[in-house]
């Protein structure tokens, strides 16, 4: 596996296609974090938006192989396994673009409640910043699989199905996702520091069924 680990991510490094994703997600916190908020509520911003960078980063890995390419390596290691890889990858990616975010985030903000009268703590909160980071990267990952090739193999289905789930994943209610940022939020607003535990392991396990689904299909279906 670990070589299957390192050709995706030379593959992906060296295509420069991670590049639109991870400007999306730069701008996405140019516009909504800024230095002195509320600690908080800047975490719950720069997880949420991790979940769109990850679905993207999972399409851009998914298809970044030609289809001849692709069938070599799955003839050599496996189609599922081949795939896992590429999701695997794009969940570490996103997972570290994120974490990284969240670092300068704390350091940035102002670690007071939302009213400003409550110090809030400084290290409880970049861990419940880095755990809803992570359950975004999940269900990002999630969200990429099932509307990517081989779940959705045209982009006249695939993109619009990947944009609508993020949407709802974000914002439905009982969403890990949702869960996770509003615990943030709402936490700013007590001075409370949430660790969205159960978020994250039920995002966990959406996640791994996801993955499973789109592996097994890679069996079955032609590049």
């Amino acid at each position: 596996m670990i070589p299957l680990l390192r050709y995706q991510t030379a593959l992906l490094l060296r295509s420069q296609r991670w590049l639109p994703p991870f400007l999306l997600y730069a701008a996405f916190l140019a516009i909504g974090v800024q230095s002195g908020q509320p600690v908080l509520d800047s975490l719950g911003f720069t997880a949420a938006a991790v979940l769109p960078a990850a679905a993207w980063l999972v399409r851009v890995c998914a298809t970044n192989e030609p289809p001849a390419a692709r069938s070599c390596v799955a003839a050599a290691a496996g189609a599922g396994r081949a795939h896992l890889a590429c999701l695997t990858v794009a969940l570490g990616a996103s997972a570290v673009i994120g974490m990284s975010a969240t670092m300068v985030v704390t350091l940035i903000s102002s670690h007071t409640s939302t009213d400003g009268r409550t110090r809030v703590p400084v290290y409880p909160s970049a861990c419940a910043g880095l755990i809803a980071v992570l359950v975004c990267a999940l269900l990002g990952t999630a969200v990429g699989a099932l509307t990517t090739w081989p779940v959705l193999r045209t982009p006249g289905r695939s993109v619009p199905a990947l944009l609508l789930a993020v949407l709802l994943v974000l914002v439905v209610g009982g969403s890990p996702a949702n869960a996770a940022v509003n615990a943030l939020v709402s936490g700013s607003q007590t001075a409370k520091v949430p660790l969205p535990l159960l978020p994250l392991a039920l995002a966990a396990l959406l996640t791994a069924t996801a993955s499973a689904v789109a592996c097994a299909l890679t069996t079955r279906r032609s590049p």
